[in-house]
């Protein structure tokens, strides 16, 4: 008893030829075009932080634009406000983080700064000076 796999056939499973057929036609599409992208997710986010210049507000701005034209079928517009929206995130986003990653920096450097003039303050500090000294 033959317990291999296939179980079946395999000259039963082999593709066969349709009597008087003698080709297989395809009718394939044009190749679409790539619709612009219009970071719309991306600008809400930016809008809600809040950040320095309202350009989270712009981004917003140009995404809706984008996607209307993009609705309306003029994928060029739409094409050229998206990278508007684009840009406008990414100053947004930067806007968001060097500010503060700048203050850190700043406020790591100044207390390295402080710490080392303190080190070098004890002694002075700590000396005594004689009576002699204020005569």
């Amino acid at each position: 008893m033959d317990t291999a796999y296939p179980r079946e056939d395999p000259r039963a499973l082999a593709p066969r030829k349709a009597e008087g057929a003698t080709h297989t036609a395809l009718t394939l599409e044009a190749p679409r075009p790539q619709l612009p992208r219009d970071h719309m997710i991306w600008s809400v986010f930016s809008t809600l932080y809040l950040n320095l210049c309202c350009f989270g507000f712009l981004a917003l701005a140009h995404s809706i634009k984008a996607r209307d034209q993009k609705v309306a079928g003029d994928l060029e517009a739409a094409r050229r406000l998206g990278s508007r929206a684009k840009c406008y995130n990414i100053l947004a986003a930067m806007w968001t983080l060097v500010p503060p990653l700048l203050l850190l920096a700043l406020v790591v450097t100044g207390a390295l700064h402080l710490s080392r003039l303190a080190k070098g303050s004890a002694a002075f500090f700590s000396t005594k000076f004689d009576d002699a000294d204020y005569d």
